[in-house]
């Protein structure tokens, strides 16, 4: 009887298990998806939002990669004679006479081109989404603050080479942008002059701001947003996933579905789905029709010129500013009517990104987080992040002040007049509002746990009054309703010392104690409804 071999047992393996194992032995491919395909992940269909920007940006590197194929991304002068008769003879860049011919000679060519640009706006649009679903559930509470930097940049870039591809064609309404652009790079002081002669190459429109543009749009920026993407899913899979609160779910585990089969299976179809659903707007709304706007030229100006809509905040800032100057001694002029807006965008964007690092200083929460917090339960956060969305809104307005003016019948003073009073007002009574609504929903959750739920049923007693039942709620709602940890402000401590002597409180202690109050302070919480007033209400006195 013949003994058979660990090599023959081999040998007879089918060909994929014997290359499977021929790439674990030198990869270590089996262990490493040992431990990480069963990786549990929460089913709640906010979680897509991020998903939804996963697979956009996936779309946009691949019809890239497509329209890079036939783009030229050249400013020299070319006389057009390509299919769209309407601009034969016509004198433009070969920037612009590519994208034609991508858009009516390329087969295909007009709708991934139309694929590409919408993939881009849902990309930047469900990244948006997605970063205020962290913010207002606290999502990127410890361990996830670097985590929120990644994904903040992301979309910071993502916008920069937004901008950079759709100056790409070389039309009238990106050159328009793209002066734009060169008007606010001028107004920096001392070195606006020599950073424009930079980046075009000499004087404006010059002939080397296409080339690099391309140059940052299609190497550089991808492939910094690439690194960033990767490292953020690594850190996703580093850290379990958050999930919402429920019954079973603590922060020492996940409750969900394994990343193998069920997950990957429903990624695989969400993936088409969201690949149709830009295909579809591809196909039929149409969007950048360079065509019907011609070539660039310096002494023109399209008519309604406007930035695609995460560029509007920046454009909103420089319309709504005055027109302020300053000559300094020497006749050197500050334009702070736009240098002063150019400022202010950058300190938003930061203060977006540093806001993780300043919730936990004031507060003093050092722990790991893993249990979403329902926005309701924190007012102030929730109002900030109300607030932030609507000055971007009020300053979306602006950017389009000359539209809202026509299709209005307004005049554009008063739009824009409108716009600099909403600047400081809305957002403050936004605010106000958010922090109202978030409260009175925390007291209608207070009642719902001492007294249940409506039920509609009206019911007349013996004596002749009418009340209305109310179901009470099972104990996995009860547990939603009231898992929240309600927090004490932090103190700035004693005013005086062991010894009796006026203790000295620095300021920053002072202002960290007074930031405090501000989150957890009295008029940010309704009290949740103790045991003791469950089991009072619940023995029957006075409820129906």
């Amino acid at each position: 009887m013949s003994t058979t071999t660990a090599a023959d047992n081999r040998r007879k393996a089918p060909r994929g298990e014997r290359v499977a194992d021929w790439a674990d032995g030198r990869l270590g491919i089996y262990s490493l998806a040992k431990t990480n395909m069963r990786k549990i992940f929460p089913d709640h269909w906010s979680f897509m939002l991020g998903e939804v920007a996963l697979y956009s940006f996936i779309i946009i590197i691949l019809t890239g990669v497509y329209l890079t194929l036939f783009f030229v991304p050249s400013m020299s002068e070319v006389e057009y004679h390509g299919s769209y008769v309407p601009m034969h003879g016509i004198r433009m860049s070969e920037a612009y006479a590519s994208t034609l011919d991508i858009s009516f000679d390329v087969r295909g060519g007009l709708l991934i081109r139309q694929i590409h640009h919408w993939a881009a706006l849902v990309f930047l649009a469900a990244m948006f989404v997605h970063m205020m679903r962290v913010f207002f559930t606290g999502a990127f509470r410890k361990p996830r603050e670097v985590n929120w930097l990644f994904g903040f940049l992301l979309f910071v870039l993502g916008m920069f080479t937004g901008f950079t591809g759709y100056s790409l064609p070389d039309d009238l309404l990106s050159g328009t942008g793209v002066r734009f652009m060169e008007g606010a790079i001028l107004s920096v002081p001392v070195v606006g002059t020599y950073l424009s002669m930079f980046l075009f190459g000499g004087e404006f429109p010059g002939h080397d701001v296409i080339p690099r543009f391309f140059s940052i749009h299609v190497l550089l920026l991808p492939g910094i947003m690439l690194g960033l993407l990767v490292a953020h899913l690594i850190l996703v899979f580093y850290h379990k996933h958050t999930q919402f609160p429920g019954a079973g779910k603590t922060n020492k585990n996940v409750v969900g579905m394994p990343l193998l089969p069920v997950y990957m299976a429903k990624a695989g179809g969400f993936f088409f789905l969201v690949f149709g659903v830009i295909a579809a707007l591809s196909a039929l709304f149409t969007i950048n029709p360079i065509w019907a706007l011609g070539p660039y030229r310096a002494d023109q100006v399209s008519t309604g010129a406007q930035p695609d809509w995460y560029m509007g905040f920046s454009e909103g800032l420089i319309r709504a500013m005055p027109g302020w100057e300053v000559v300094l001694p020497g006749g050197y002029t500050l334009a702070l009517g736009v240098f002063v807006p150019l400022m202010v965008f950058p300190l938003v964007l930061a203060a977006i990104a540093v806001y993780p690092f300043i919730e936990s200083w004031v507060t003093g929460d050092k722990r790991e987080h893993h249990i979403l917090d329902r926005p309701r339960n924190h007012p102030v956060r929730t109002g900030i992040g109300a607030a932030w969305i609507s000055w971007y809104l009020v300053m979306l307005i602006g950017g389009g002040n000359d539209l809202f003016a026509i299709h209005f019948h307004l005049s554009i003073n008063a739009v824009t007049w409108f716009v600099r009073i909403a600047f400081f007002v809305v957002p403050v009574l936004v605010f106000i509002a958010t922090k109202r609504i978030c409260l009175g929903l925390q007291r209608r959750d207070r009642d719902k746990v001492l007294h249940g739920r409506e039920s509609g049923i009206i019911k007349r007693l013996p004596h002749g009054e009418f009340v209305e039942v109310h179901e009470p709620l099972s104990q996995e709602q009860l547990h939603t309703l009231t898992q929240h940890e309600q927090r004490k402000p932090l103190e700035a401590g004693p005013e005086v010392d062991e010894n009796g002597v006026k203790r000295k409180v620095p300021r920053v202690q002072k202002l960290r104690a007074k930031l405090s109050r501000g989150f957890y302070g009295e008029n940010t919480q309704i009290p949740k409804a103790t045991p003791e007033e469950f089991k009072e209400i619940s023995s029957g006195h006075g409820h129906h």
